[in-house]
Order: C-alpha cells, then sequence, then structure tokens
C-alpha cells in the first residue's frame, strides 16, 4: 500500500519547488528606485483588493460551512451523528483556504517577479524569460501542490470520497468569487484606460500620465493570477473528486488511482518547468508551447510505467492519454484562432480599416467558428475514454472521469505558462513608466506577445478542462442521488434544461454590465483628473495622476458587482433541485454544462483575438498606433476584454460550482424536495 504516499509526498515536492523558486525570484535584482516605486504601488493594490475580497468570502464561508454542519450529508435532528457533517463542513472551510492559500503565494511572487524581470531585460531576453516563467511557475505548482496535499489529507482522515467533494465545493465557491471579482477589477480598469488614454488621448499604452494605469497592472495579477489560478485549481479538485466517488463501487483502486495519476501530473509539470529555455534570439512563445507538450510525453511515460508496476487496468492509462490529447486539441486551437500571426486575428485587423463595426462582426465570427474545433475534441475524448474503458472491463462512465483527470494532470505547467503571462505584462508596463530604454522595451514586448498567446491559450485549456470535470460530475451527481437516467420527454427534466441553457447568458450579462457599470465610474474619474489637474495631460515634470482613487473605484466596484452573479448561480442551483427534484436537477446541470461552454469559448476565444488584432496593428500594420484602424481595433479590444477575461473564463467555474452544489445538497434534495 505504498504507493498511496505517492500523492502527499509529490504535492509536497511541489511545494517545495515552488518555495525554492519563490525565492530564487525574490533574490533578482529590482532595478532602479523609479522602476520599485512603481511595482510598490502594484504590489500595495493588489494586496489591498485581495485582502477585500477575503473579508467578503471569509463571511460566505462561515455561512456556508454552518449551513454544511447542520444539514449535511444528513440534518442534524435526524442523523444519528454529527461527525460526518462536521467533516463535511470542516473539508469545505479546508478547501477554501488552500485555494485562497495557492492563490496568495502565487500572486505574491507574480508582484516580485513583474519588476524583476523588466529589469533583467536590460540584458537580454534570454536574462529576463526565465525569471518570469519561473515566477509563473510559483503559481502552477501552488495550485497543483495544495490542491492535491488537501484532498490527500481530507480523503486520508475520512476515506469517504464524498467528504473530499465538499473539500470540492469549498474551492469551488472561492474560485468563483475570485475569478468573477477579479475578472470585472482587471477589465473596469483596462477599458477605463484603453478609452480615455488610448482612444481619447492617443497616449500609448501603460503611459504614466494615464490615471489607470496602476489598477491596470493591478488588474492583471488578481484577474489572470490570483483568479485563473483559483479557477484551475477548482477544476483540478473538483475532477480527482468526481472520479473518487465513481470509483466509490468498484474498490479502493479506482478510488485513489486519480491521486497517483494526478501525483505524476506534478512530477511531470516540475521536470517540465525545469526543462523549459529560450536563447538570446529565441522564441518565447515556442519555449512556453515545447515546455507544454514536452510536460505532457513526460506524463504519459510515467503513468504508464505506474499502471504497468502497479498492474492497473491498462483501459485507464489510455482513458487519460485520451484527455491530455483533447487539452493539447483544444491548445493548438486556441493558438491559431488567436495568435497575432495567423489569419483570423490578421484579417480581423485588415477589418478595422473599415471601422469598428466590421472589426467587431469579424472577430465575432471567427469565435463562433473557433467553438467547433475543441467541442468536437472533449466529445471525441469522451466517447473514446467511454468505450475504451468498457472495452477493458471497467465503467465507461468512469473512463470520461479520468479523461478529465488526464487533461488536468499538468496544470502545473499549463498555470506557469498562464501566470507568465500578466507577469510580463506588468514588467512591460514597469519598463514604459519607469524610462527605460527602447530596446528594453521591445524585449518586455516580445515576452508580453507570448504572454498573450499563453493566456489565450490557458483559457481555452481551462474551459474544456471544465468541460469534461463538469460531465463527470454530472456521472458524480447520478450515482449519489440515485437518479437511473434523465429522459428529456420529462416536463420537469425539460423545464431543467431550458432554466440550465439560460443560465451561463443570464451570468455573463451580469458581470459583463457589472464591467460597463464600473469602467462608466473609471472613465468619468480618469476625465475628471484630466480637467483638473494642471500639466497631467501634458505630462510637466513632478505632476502625477491620482493612481489609488482608481485603484479604489476597481476595488469597491469588482466587489460589489460580483456578489449578486456569484449568489445566484448557487441559488437557482438550489432552487431547481428542492422545487423540482432530482430529474429536473439533472436536466438543469445538462443544460447548463453545454451552454455554458459554447458561450466560455466563444467569449474567450473572439476576446483573445480582438487583442491580437489591435496588437498587430500597433507592431506597424495598417497604419500603426494612432491610425483610425488602430482606434478601430483598439474598440474592438475593448468590447473583447469583458469576453475573454470576465464573463468567459468564468463560466467554466460557475458550471463547476453549480455541478457540485448539485452533488453536495443531492442527499437532501432526496429527502425534502417538492416533485417526487
Amino acid at each position: 500500500m505504498e504507493w498511496l504516499l505517492i500523492a502527499p509526498l509529490a504535492a509536497l515536492a511541489s511545494i517545495i519547488t515552488a518555495v525554492y523558486l519563490f525565492f530564487y525570484v525574490k533574490k533578482q535584482d529590482s532595478g532602479t528606485a523609479k522602476m520599485r516605486e512603481i511595482a510598490s504601488a502594484i504590489e500595495e493594490g493588489a494586496n489591498a483588493f485581495l485582502k477585500r475580497e477575503f473579508l467578503y468570502l471569509a463571511v460566505f464561508v462561515v455561512i456556508m460551512a454552518i449551513v454544511l454542519g447542520v444539514l449535511l450529508p444528513k440534518p442534524i435532528w435526524i442523523g444519528e451523528t454529527v461527525t460526518e457533517n462536521l467533516s463535511l463542513a470542516s473539508a469545505y472551510v479546508f478547501g477554501s483556504i488552500c485555494s485562497a492559500l495557492a492563490g496568495y503565494f502565487g500572486m505574491a511572487v507574480a508582484l516580485k517577479a513583474n519588476v524583476r524581470s523588466a529589469h533583467a531585460a536590460k540584458e537580454g531576453l534570454n536574462k529576463a524569460f526565465p525569471v518570469a516563467f519561473r515566477g509563473g511557475a510559483v503559481m502552477g505548482l501552488s495550485v497543483v501542490g495544495f490542491a492535491l496535499l488537501g484532498i490527500s489529507v481530507v480523503y486520508y482522515l475520512t476515506g469517504d470520497p464524498e467528504i473530499v467533494l465538499g473539500f470540492s465545493f469549498g474551492a469551488s465557491a472561492m474560485a468563483l468569487f475570485a475569478k468573477a471579482g477579479g475578472g470585472i477589477y482587471t477589465k473596469t480598469a483596462d477599458v477605463g484606460a484603453d478609452l480615455v488614454g488610448k482612444v481619447e488621448m492617443n497616449f500609448p499604452e501603460d503611459d504614466p500620465r494615464n490615471p489607470a494605469v496602476i489598477a491596470d497592472n493591478v488588474g492583471d495579477n488578481v484577474g489572470d493570477v490570483a483568479g485563473m489560478g483559483a479557477d484551475l485549481f477548482d477544476s483540478y479538485v473538483a475532477s480527482i473528486a468526481a472520479v473518487m466517488i465513481l470509483g466509490q463501487a468498484m474498490g479502493l483502486v479506482e478510488v485513489t488511482l486519480p491521486l497517483i495519476f494526478a501525483g505524476m501530473g506534478i512530477l511531470a509539470s516540475i521536470i517540465g518547468v525545469g526543462l523549459v529555455r529560450v536563447g538570446k534570439k529565441g522564441n518565447p512563445g515556442k519555449a512556453l508551447n515545447w515546455g507544454t507538450y514536452l510536460t505532457c510525453v513526460i506524463f504519459a511515460v510515467l503513468t504508464f510505467l505506474v499502471t504497468y508496476y502497479l498492474e492497473f487496468n491498462f483501459g485507464i492509462w489510455g482513458a487519460a492519454v485520451l484527455g491530455l490529447l483533447a487539452g493539447v486539441v483544444i491548445g493548438i486551437t486556441t493558438d491559431y484562432f488567436t495568435s497575432i500571426d495567423r489569419p483570423p486575428a490578421i484579417k480581423t485587423a485588415e477589418a478595422s480599416k473599415t471601422g469598428a463595426a466590421i472589426n467587431i462582426i469579424t472577430g465575432f465570427s471567427y469565435g463562433l467558428i473557433s467553438m467547433f474545433p475543441p467541442l468536437l475534441g472533449i466529445a471525441v475524448a469522451s466517447a473514446g475514454a467511454y468505450f475504451l474503458a468498457e472495452a477493458f472491463g471497467i465503467s465507461g462512465v468512469y473512463g470520461v472521469g479520468i479523461a478529465a483527470v488526464g487533461m488536468l494532470s499538468i496544470v502545473g505547467m499549463i498555470v506557469a505558462g498562464d501566470a507568465y503571462g500578466p507577469i510580463v505584462d506588468n514588467a512591460k508596463g514597469i519598463a514604459e513608466q519607469s524610462g527605460l530604454e527602447e530596446e528594453v522595451i521591445d524585449i518586455a514586448d516580445k515576452l508580453d506577445a507570448a504572454g498573450n498567446t499563453a493566456k489565450a491559450i490557458t483559457k481555452g485549456f481551462a474551459i474544456g478542462a471544465a468541460g469534461l470535470t463538469v460531465l463527470a460530475l454530472l456521472a458524480a451527481y447520478q450515482e449519489i442521488s440515485g437518479a437511473v437516467s434523465f429522459d428529456l420527454m420529462d416536463p420537469l427534466v425539460l423545464t431543467g434544461a431550458m432554466i440550465g441553457i439560460a443560465m451561463p447568458p443570464l451570468f455573463s450579462a451580469l458581470v459583463m454590465l457589472g464591467v460597463g457599470k464600473n469602467a462608466f465610474r473609471m472613465i468619468e474619474e480618469i476625465r475628471r483628473q484630466f480637467r483638473e489637474i494642471p500639466g497631467l495631460k501634458e505630462g510637466e515634470e513632478g505632476v502625477k495622476p491620482d493612481y489609488a482613487t482608481c485603484v479604489d473605484i476597481a476595488t469597491k466596484g469588482a466587489l460589489k458587482e460580483l456578489i449578486l452573479p456569484s449568489v445566484l448561480s448557487i441559488v437557482v442551483t438550489l432552487v431547481v433541485g428542492f422545487v423540482g427534484g432530482i430529474e429536473a436537477l439533472g436536466g438543469y446541470l445538462g443544460g447548463s454544462i453545454f451552454s455554458g461552454l459554447i458561450f466560455a469559448l466563444l467569449m474567450a476565444n473572439a476576446g483573445g483575438l480582438w487583442d491580437n488584432a489591435k496588437k498587430y496593428i500597433e507592431a506597424g500594420a495598417f497604419g500603426g498606433k494612432g491610425s483610425e484602424p488602430h482606434k478601430a481595433a483598439v474598440i474592438g479590444d475593448t468590447v473583447g476584454d469583458p469576453f475573454k477575461d470576465t464573463a468567459g473564463p468564468s463560466l467554466n467555474t460557475m458550471i463547476t460550482v453549480m455541478s457540485l452544489v448539485a452533488s453536495v445538497f443531492a442527499p437532501l434534495i432526496v429527502m425534502f424536495a417538492l416533485s417526487p
């Protein structure tokens, strides 16, 4: 039974490696006094937001823990003992804490890596890249380390996969708030800074005269580092928890096998992170992609060896590899539809010559086309994993769950590439604001261009991973609730499906309206400062904008606007369950899964495409910076901002949370639903 130690030992190795890389980044030179001053302002704003967000979340976590402790798995006035209730509530709180720790630790190093990457760029691209990438790797390895260690602790203490589901629910609730709140924050600042700074004032990006520039830099960290980290932490934990529940009826090996495969994924990610390199004139984007593909190969080899030596069923290994391949397909597709040097981005940039309207129509259309390959990949991986598992004599549904674990196994490497993006984005901003040489800014720009593509690929991967995860969670819900099947001709199932289909667009609308309302306040404040602060627009020496007010507007607005959509997604799920019963809730989950995947892929890919179409023009095409096509492309990018960084990536978290709420509350719904 020594193999049961693989997961916790791999998790500890991940956390230790993350700590080592943290100190590697910290000991690098942080540059001039001006650079340190700007970095300090970004750090202060990010920590202020996270502190306020955690206070809001603490209240929610305490309330939900009390509800779980009183009602689940059985109400305390019905159950013979309260031990299980306390275990579930404690696991929920522990999951929230682990998710918060991973996000905080990753963001802390990102806030140190940005200025150090900017300073290292003075010595060349090959000196700056490792600082930024290893800073991102701290986030990636923290996510998988804290997640797998947390799951291992909960399972080894309780021996009950349904208690592990409580840990997953805690991580998911934290992720929903972090992703929605961070997404609203970052796009509030970005939209405000772009529309006034670029379009109205014709300023370059990250111009220190722009009052929203620090808030924009802060947003990169709270949205794309802490938020995305929490998102993938959530999917990673949920996929493992779902497979553990599905394995309960099969035996100890099937329950613990996802933990072992996840441990192999961590080891593959650690090796992959260590092997990523870029030369003096190398391509950072290719280095990131090469690292990801290499990590996939290492994972496949390690899990093959474990399967062979521990005599596991090879159908399970095959299902995991199919999930991994689906992740690669999604990554390649996203890369094609969002990269700056691919036809969709170039044609969208060209469309800007006729104005913003055609830019938006073109980008939106490519976004619609981009949905087909990843959805096909998820479908083929699901069907392939199902039939492969059946062919090897195990449950096909279990095979689908293992495919999700396989896809998410290399999350450590994926998040490392994702967190690299905002680090180099900040580095470029710091280089510009502190007046570094044009050559240094060019190097930072090359790092940033690779970061944009890396972030887009990660968003596609996260959505695809969530797709397979929620299919596994739907099967787990069916297992827990005792439902035989969900017949679409049943009026309750059909009603639930219709409500479920409507939830992702409703959630998207609410968070994007939140961005719009908050950006309106931000734009008015930026305009006010340009009107009322003499010499600010002209950049007179000694005249500084009031950065703190813009940071405060973004913070307060984001926390206010995240509450309704986040709470609504939980409340509506419970209402459908308790009013319509188990069958209606099953239809509701199915509808939300399919609708959520469509909207998430469309918005993430279209948003990334508009962003790189703008950057293509900024590189000198079609008139370059300040031209009419550039202004049209900036407007397109502004439409895409809440698509790709707020609504799109929040949807995969939302559908995971809804699936977990259904699974966790299923025993209670069976007892008390109004419909039989």
